[in-house]
């Protein structure tokens, strides 16, 4: 799960540059209202950003790796009809500063139980993308009660999971790169918000650091007790064997559902056809999947 947090470099900067030319071709983005609510809430040695916006049971949306809560926007105005959702910009994110401590995913987790409490939520859904996905994981593993529902968008659980050209590629992220990322809509946007905007090469070595450490979180898969939603693209940087895996870790896809689905998984598993790891985040499906498992709803789709 540590390195769930950003394809290599090069091929994010080819997802970012390429977004214009995604949305000329596609009805403009509606857009995005100013805050309900904002602020920062220091937790552990970081200071984090965080958005509150509608009305509605909690939903906490966690971005992916050198993103921000703002990549959400194209979501928001579906998501906050029904709910109220927390956007928090993770350590060295969006408007949240770097800062020197270690990053690591297992910290995150627990910052972000703490910075829910601060804001006087006993009980949450969470909504996780890419590294996102990897706080929210240890989130619910750290802290049960804090999470209802979970979902992990094109997140795994084990280094081994990728292929083995993302791998080598994740292997080059560094301060390096920095110069290959200058006229990238992902640096542009990094500089917009940040407070330390001279950070990003540090971020760049910071991430690279941190994905260069393998991990197995196959063990801790069994403790989420809460109900889980695994989101993938059909043509993800997952191996489709270790999403698989995944859910039948979960408990799903183990058996026959049965004629009354009495043996339903209380997990679900969903693969959106015709999207990436690096477009996923963007996918109207992606609500119309997702909302009515948070929403509790396990009713089968059916034509009436």
């Amino acid at each position: 799960m540590k390195r769930i947090l950003a394809p290599a470099l090069a091929a994010m900067a080819l997802m970012t540059s390429s977004l214009p030319a995604m949305a000329d071709s596609q009805p403009a983005a509606p857009t995005v209202q100013a805050p309900d609510k904002s602020g920062r809430i220091a937790m552990n040695g970081i200071n984090y950003y965080y958005e509150i916006r509608g009305k509605g049971e909690p939903l906490l949306l966690l971005h992916g790796g050198l993103g921000s809560g703002d990549m959400f926007a194209p979501l928001l105005p579906t998501l906050t009809k029904q709910r109220q959702v927390v956007l928090v910009d993770l350590q060295g994110h969006g408007r949240t500063e770097l800062g020197t401590r270690k990053f690591s995913l297992e910290a995150m987790g627990n910052d972000m139980n703490g910075l829910l409490q601060k804001l006087g939520y006993k009980q949450i859904d969470v909504l996780g993308y890419s590294m996102g996905g990897g706080v929210g994981f240890r989130l619910a593993v750290q802290h049960p009660d804090m999470v209802r529902r979970l979902v992990l968008v094109s997140a795994g659980y084990a280094s081994d999971g990728f292929y083995p050209e993302i791998l080598a590629q994740q292997g080059q992220v560094n301060a390096e790169a920095f110069q290959y990322m200058k006229d990238t809509p992902m640096y542009k946007g990094y500089v917009a918000v940040a407070p330390k905007p001279d950070d990003f090469p540090r971020l760049l070595d910071t991430i690279g650091g941190f994905m260069k450490q393998g991990y197995d979180y196959s063990a801790d898969v069994a403790k989420l007790k809460m109900p889980v939603m695994l989101v993938f693209g059909d043509s993800d940087m997952y191996r489709p064997e270790h999403v698989i895996k995944f859910y039948q870790l979960l408990g799903g896809g183990l058996k026959d559902a049965g004629w009354m689905r009495e043996n339903l998984s209380q997990n679900r598993l969903a693969i959106l056809p015709n999207h990436t790891h690096y477009d996923i985040f963007l996918a109207p499906e992606l609500v119309s999947t997702t909302l009515p498992f948070l929403n509790g709803d396990t009713k089968a789709s059916a034509w009436q």
